[in-house]
């Protein structure tokens, strides 16, 4: 078999997965296909694969020369009908790879007949530029899943009304010296629409300053998630250290096992109710207190708690234990984390609920600033669900739902009341000039080193 420079390159470098994949196609379907980089001078090497691809079909490689710091993607163009829905899928393998994330992306650009870009279909009504159509910026298909060296990346598109092409591209970029990327072939089929998945979401605006013990703590929350029952609501999220509010103990006072008496009560009403419940409690595991929040289900049932990470000095003073995971729950419309309080000054605690596929973050706080908590919803494009003690009039914290931009989408004035809000948990936002930012965070956000 005789090779060419760039095969030559390959082998000398080591950088092809297996010799037998050297074997060029000339099939019209690798015959689509084209290599570009921004510049010539960082140019990867880049080599269409007949076989040994995902499950030996061909396959794309692209590869380091030994060089750090390399770029360039393989691109092909498929027909595509606007206002039409289209499922992509593709399959990828890297080694060498710090960070593929970062490094093996792809991208779909949406082009009219004649190769330009163009706007979608329907206005934003964001915080930046309202009411105005976006261009249609570029998709970035997520990982989905695993298939023993292969990852999978898809996502599920609408092409917009002056839609006629989709360009593919398959990127290598940044990687080491001796990094690779190998693509298989992508899959672009028309769909039907997906459908939407509408979720209500509820923050309970009320300060529970009667009783002293933690069962009457938490029975005064009762009308509230009835209420939220009634206006069809799938999540309600009560404030932190509910049983501890308004008392004149200490926190070693307030806490109990979880499971315990205050879970128990609420897993009740949860399942009376048909609906989640998160509430802010105080938790002893031994010897040790935590600030902690619980999500209860319809089903009755403790899905799960999250210790408060970030610790503000009253809580170290008082004896409390950080937490030290950020766990995100699967429920029955889609995926929640949960923070507390001080946790929203600190940007790492809801990217890293985000990072795990949080879509709402329920947030019980004590008190905050409301850009802060505007930043955390719009920096992950997450919706936030807060509850505070804080009076509305403060002009401080509220208890309300964010949406993907930062902006309230509804919010309780008076102490006893409900802010609600439905949303759409498959319905992405789009920004003029960077378009579905949320997809974009994982390809975009870099590596960051711990300092100590």
């Amino acid at each position: 078999m005789r090779m060419g420079p760039a095969m030559r390159t390959l082998v000398a470098a080591g950088l092809l997965f297996a010799l037998p994949c050297l074997v060029l196609s000339q099939d019209a379907h690798q015959a689509d296909w084209s290599f570009e980089s921004p510049r010539e001078e960082i140019r990867p090497v880049a080599i269409q694969n007949a076989s040994e691809g995902y499950q030996d079909g061909p396959q794309w490689t692209i590869a380091a020369d030994g060089r750090t710091g390399l770029a360039g993607f393989w691109s092909r163009q498929y027909s595509v009908e606007g206002g039409k829905y289209y499922r992509f899928s593709v399959q990828r393998k890297t080694a060498g790879l710090e960070l593929p994330r970062r490094v093996a992306v792809v991208r779909l650009l949406w082009l009219n007949s004649e190769g330009q870009k163009i706007l979608r279909s329907e206005p934003v009504h964001s915080a930046y530029r309202s009411g105005e159509r976006p261009r249609a910026e570029p998709e970035f298909p997520k990982a989905v899943s695993v298939e023993g060296p292969w990852t999978k990346l898809a996502g599920t598109y609408v092409a917009p009304p002056d839609a006629v092409i989709v360009k593919v591209e398959l990127h290598f970029r940044w990687g080491q010296p001796h990094g690779k990327v190998c693509w298989s072939a992508p899959a672009l089929r028309q769909v039907d629409a997906p459908p939407t998945r509408f979720v209500r979401l509820a923050s309970v605006h009320y300060q529970p300053r009667k009783g002293e013990t933690g069962q009457q703590k938490c029975e005064q929350f009762a009308p509230f998630i009835a209420q939220a029952a009634e206006q069809r609501v799938d999540l309600v999220v009560l404030p932190e250290t509910l049983t501890y509010y308004g008392t004149k103990g200490s926190y070693a006072d307030a806490a109990e096992t979880i499971p315990g008496p205050s879970t128990d009560y609420f897993k009740t009403l949860a399942k009376k109710y048909d609906l989640y419940i998160v509430a802010g409690l105080i938790e002893r595991d031994g010897h040790l207190l935590y600030n902690v929040s619980v999500l209860l289900s319809p089903e009755g049932k403790l899905v799960g708690k999250y210790r408060k990470v970030c610790l503000p000095r009253g809580e170290i003073e008082g004896g409390l234990t950080p937490g030290n995971e950020l766990p995100v729950f699967e429920t029955r419309f889609g995926k929640v984390g949960m923070m507390i309080c001080y946790d929203g000054f600190f940007p790492e605690v809801a990217r890293e609920l985000a990072n795990q596929g949080a879509e709402v973050i329920a947030w019980p706080v004590w008190g905050c600033n409301p850009l802060l908590a505007a930043a955390r919803a719009c920096e992950n494009h997450v919706y936030v669900v807060s509850s505070t003690y804080t009076e509305f009039s403060r002009d401080w914290i509220q208890s309300a739902i964010y949406g993907h931009d930062g902006r309230t989408l509804a919010h309780a004035e008076q102490f006893g009341t409900l802010a609600v809000a439905e949303v759409d948990l498959n319905q992405p936002t789009y920004w003029h000039s960077l378009g579905d930012f949320q997809a974009q965070i994982q390809p975009h956000r870099p590596k960051v080193n711990q300092t100590k």
